[in-house]
Protein backbone atom coordinates (compact mmCIF):
# COMPACT_ATOMS: atom_id res chain seq x y z
CA UNK A 1 0.00 0.00 0.00
CA UNK A 2 1.00 3.46 -0.94
CA UNK A 3 0.86 6.22 1.58
CA UNK A 4 -2.57 7.63 -0.36
CA UNK A 5 -4.06 4.07 0.42
CA UNK A 6 -3.20 4.40 3.37
CA UNK A 7 -4.50 7.66 4.38
CA UNK A 8 -7.87 6.29 2.78
CA UNK A 9 -8.09 3.43 4.83
CA UNK A 10 -7.71 5.85 7.72
CA UNK A 11 -10.33 8.00 6.58
CA UNK A 12 -12.57 5.05 6.23
CA UNK A 13 -11.85 3.62 9.40
CA UNK A 14 -12.75 7.19 10.87
CA UNK A 15 -16.26 7.30 9.25
CA UNK A 16 -16.47 3.80 10.89
CA UNK A 17 -15.98 5.41 14.02
CA UNK A 18 -18.94 8.19 13.52
CA UNK A 19 -17.11 10.85 14.71
CA UNK A 20 -19.07 13.87 15.76
CA UNK A 21 -17.72 16.79 13.53
CA UNK A 22 -19.64 19.21 15.62
CA UNK A 23 -17.20 18.37 19.14
CA UNK A 24 -14.00 19.92 19.04
CA UNK A 25 -12.18 16.46 19.12
CA UNK A 26 -14.17 15.36 16.00
CA UNK A 27 -13.52 18.92 14.50
CA UNK A 28 -9.76 17.95 15.06
CA UNK A 29 -9.84 14.78 14.20
CA UNK A 30 -11.50 15.36 10.54
CA UNK A 31 -8.56 18.47 10.26
CA UNK A 32 -5.52 15.84 10.66
CA UNK A 33 -7.49 13.51 7.94
CA UNK A 34 -7.80 16.12 5.53
CA UNK A 35 -4.18 17.37 6.67
CA UNK A 36 -2.63 13.66 5.52
CA UNK A 37 -4.89 13.62 2.84
CA UNK A 38 -3.06 16.76 1.24
CA UNK A 39 0.02 15.52 2.14
CA UNK A 40 -0.37 12.03 0.40
CA UNK A 41 -1.21 13.68 -2.84
CA UNK A 42 1.97 15.93 -2.02
CA UNK A 43 4.46 13.11 -1.76
CA UNK A 44 2.65 11.13 -4.33
CA UNK A 45 3.21 13.68 -7.29
CA UNK A 46 7.03 14.28 -5.76
CA UNK A 47 8.04 10.43 -6.34
CA UNK A 48 6.20 10.82 -9.36
CA UNK A 49 8.36 13.31 -10.30
CA UNK A 50 11.51 12.10 -9.18
CA UNK A 51 10.90 9.14 -10.99
CA UNK A 52 10.24 10.93 -14.09
CA UNK A 53 13.75 13.05 -13.30
CA UNK A 54 15.45 9.82 -12.40
CA UNK A 55 14.70 8.38 -15.76
CA UNK A 56 15.40 11.58 -17.87
CA UNK A 57 19.13 11.88 -15.82
CA UNK A 58 19.65 7.96 -16.91
CA UNK A 59 18.67 8.95 -20.70
CA UNK A 60 21.25 11.89 -20.14
CA UNK A 61 23.97 9.23 -18.62
CA UNK A 62 23.70 6.85 -21.89
CA UNK A 63 23.80 9.60 -24.10
CA UNK A 64 27.21 10.88 -22.36
CA UNK A 65 28.69 7.33 -22.12
CA UNK A 66 28.18 7.20 -26.22
CA UNK A 67 29.16 10.86 -26.78
CA UNK A 68 32.54 9.93 -24.68
CA UNK A 69 33.03 6.60 -26.56
CA UNK A 70 33.03 8.34 -29.71
CA UNK A 71 35.27 11.40 -28.16
CA UNK A 72 37.72 9.47 -27.38
CA UNK A 73 37.06 6.30 -29.47
CA UNK A 74 36.48 4.22 -26.16
CA UNK A 75 40.09 4.81 -24.51
CA UNK A 76 40.69 7.66 -22.62
CA UNK A 77 43.97 8.11 -21.30
CA UNK A 78 43.82 8.49 -17.31
CA UNK A 79 44.94 12.25 -17.23
CA UNK A 80 41.45 12.94 -18.89
CA UNK A 81 43.79 14.26 -22.51
CA UNK A 82 42.59 11.52 -25.20
CA UNK A 83 44.00 8.31 -26.26
CA UNK A 84 47.40 8.76 -25.91
CA UNK A 85 48.52 6.18 -28.36
CA UNK A 86 46.78 8.03 -30.86
CA UNK A 87 47.36 11.61 -30.11
CA UNK A 88 51.02 11.71 -28.98
CA UNK A 89 54.34 10.16 -29.83
CA UNK A 90 56.46 8.93 -26.51
CA UNK A 91 55.54 8.75 -23.16
CA UNK A 92 52.93 11.46 -21.41
CA UNK A 93 53.49 13.45 -18.26
CA UNK A 94 50.33 14.38 -16.14
CA UNK A 95 51.15 18.16 -14.64
CA UNK A 96 49.24 19.73 -11.79
CA UNK A 97 48.69 23.32 -12.14
CA UNK A 98 49.80 25.45 -9.24
CA UNK A 99 47.17 28.07 -9.58
CA UNK A 100 44.02 26.06 -10.12
CA UNK A 101 44.75 22.25 -9.62
CA UNK A 102 44.22 21.12 -13.07
CA UNK A 103 45.62 18.60 -13.90
CA UNK A 104 46.75 18.10 -18.02
CA UNK A 105 49.04 15.59 -19.78
CA UNK A 106 51.88 16.82 -21.83
CA UNK A 107 54.66 15.16 -24.15
CA UNK A 108 58.09 15.00 -24.13
CA UNK A 109 58.09 17.63 -27.13
CA UNK A 110 56.06 20.18 -24.92
CA UNK A 111 58.50 19.62 -21.86
CA UNK A 112 61.33 20.76 -24.22
CA UNK A 113 60.00 23.55 -25.31
CA UNK A 114 60.07 24.78 -21.35
CA UNK A 115 56.74 26.68 -21.65
CA UNK A 116 53.12 25.90 -21.70
CA UNK A 117 49.68 28.01 -20.48
CA UNK A 118 47.54 25.78 -18.40
CA UNK A 119 44.44 25.41 -20.54
CA UNK A 120 42.26 25.69 -17.72
CA UNK A 121 43.30 29.16 -16.00
CA UNK A 122 45.67 30.47 -18.55
CA UNK A 123 48.84 29.97 -15.72
CA UNK A 124 52.14 29.75 -17.31
CA UNK A 125 53.91 26.85 -16.17
CA UNK A 126 57.90 26.35 -16.79
CA UNK A 127 59.80 23.16 -17.09
CA UNK A 128 63.59 23.59 -16.21
CA UNK A 129 65.02 20.31 -17.97
CA UNK A 130 68.80 20.98 -17.12
CA UNK A 131 69.90 18.33 -14.87
CA UNK A 132 67.07 16.47 -12.65
CA UNK A 133 63.26 16.73 -13.98
CA UNK A 134 61.17 18.80 -11.11
CA UNK A 135 58.54 17.31 -10.14
CA UNK A 136 58.73 14.96 -13.73
CA UNK A 137 59.21 11.24 -14.05
CA UNK A 138 60.63 9.88 -17.02
CA UNK A 139 60.43 6.26 -15.81
CA UNK A 140 64.20 6.68 -14.50
CA UNK A 141 65.08 6.23 -10.67
CA UNK A 142 67.73 7.82 -8.77
CA UNK A 143 70.25 4.72 -9.05
CA UNK A 144 70.37 5.34 -12.94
Amino acid sequence: MDITEKVAYLKGLMDGLDIDKSTKEGKVLIAIADILDEMALSVSDLESGMAMVTNQMDMMDEDLIEIQEDLYDGDACSCGCGDEDDLFEGELYEVTCPKCGDTICVDEDMLDDGEIDCPNCGEPLEFDLDGELDGFDRGETEDE
